[in-house]
This record gives C-alpha cells, structure tokens and sequence, in this order.
C-alpha cells in the first residue's frame, strides 16, 4: 500500500488548484476575449456608438444601444417604460446609482392595474388619433430587465402619426427609418423582431444615418 502523506496530498491540491486556476481564470478568459474582440468588437465593447451630438464635426456622445433610455416627448418614438431606483445604492460618496428591475407585480394585483391603466391613459393622450385601437402591450409594461432597450414592431408603426406630425418627416420616412432598424430573430428563430427605440430616435435627429 502506497503511503499518502498530508504533505503530499496538501501539495496536489494546491498544484491542481493552481493548474485549474490558470486554465480556467486566465486561459479561458484571455481566449474567449480575443475570440470576442476579434469577432464581435462591437457586442463584445458594450453595443457602444459614438455620434456627432452638437454638429461640430467630432463623435462627442457615446450610447450604449442594449439599455432602455426613457424618451416621452412628442418628436420621439416612446420605448417600455422603464423601472429605475435611484434610492437603493450610493457610491462612495453618496451618490445615487441607478438601476433597473423588474417591478415584480403579480398582474392579477390592483397595483399593476393601476400602473397599467396610468400608462394607457397617458398613451391615448398622445395619439388621439388612434382612438380606441389597441394599445400593444410592450408600450404599458416593463420589461424583466426594466431597461429593455427594444420595442415591437406593432408598438413602432403605433407611433408613426405622431412623429410625422411633430418632426417634420412624413410617415413613409418615418417607416423607413423604422424599417431600417428592425433587428430580426437570432439565427431566424430565437425572439421576435424588434426595434431599437434609441437608434430611430438618434435617425429621427439626423446623428445617425
């Protein structure tokens, strides 16, 4: 019988852990970041882009395009809306630091009504020409995340009247650029098409093209 010493058995252990440590925490790592900056820079960087904000010729505004960002006024297209908490966590200097979630509402409860009510109201109020067509769904809840950054088709052609109204652009411009920003499913088949409320909103102020 072989004599296993604490020693020994100490010392593989820790060898081992050193050895998957490498692999796993540095190895890994390293390959799957070099696989995403070679690959996909852009998702891999955040979904970032850069725009010329105030026209004077320098890219001076960064956006991240996979968070929702609240857009209410009339020359806008709307998103979900959104589930920020400024009230949880502070920084090191006290500073609120936003964050989102969802509002975990059952919807069989009196609250979510309220809420949703609250938003379909304030939605009529700003297409009274819609009358009672229905409202999609996506324009009176929140996401999981509460900071989906995408609404659905349904939800964007909604929207139209008002925009060629108030910025100027005629419907079948507005169309296009929402045409131009419909993402399809993943691979055809995982999710559903959606558009990118904060993309048409930077196409509709003529920053991104």
């Amino acid at each position: 019988m072989k004599d296993y010493s604490i020693g020994k058995t100490i010392g593989r252990t820790v060898g081992f852990f050193v050895i998957m440590s490498v692999i796993c925490g540095v190895l890994y790592t390293g390959v799957c970041l070099g696989i995403g900056q070679l690959i996909f820079p852009y998702q891999a960087n955040g979904s970032i882009i850069e725009v010329d904000a105030d026209g004077d010729g320098v890219n001076d505004s960064r956006y991240c395009m996979l968070l929702g960002q609240q857009f209410e006024d009339d020359d806008h297209l709307w998103g979900r809306p959104t589930n920020y908490n400024l009230s949880t966590f502070t920084d090191d200097e006290g500073n609120p630091i936003a964050w989102a979630g969802a509002s975990n509402l059952t919807p069989a409860g009196e609250e979510f009504e309220q809420l949703v009510a609250e938003r379909v109201e304030k939605i009529r109020e700003a297409h009274p020409e819609k009358g009672d067509e229905p409202i999609p769904s996506d324009l009176v809840t929140v996401s999981g995340s509460g900071l989906d950054p995408d609404i659905s088709p349904a939800a964007a052609e909604y929207q139209v009247e008002r925009l060629a109204k108030n910025t100027g652009k005629s419907a079948s411009e507005i169309r296009e650029i929402i045409e131009a920003c419909i993402e399809q499913p993943t691979l055809g088949v995982l999710g559903d098409a959606r558009v990118n409320v904060l993309k048409v909103n930077l196409m509709l102020d003529g920053v991104l093209s």
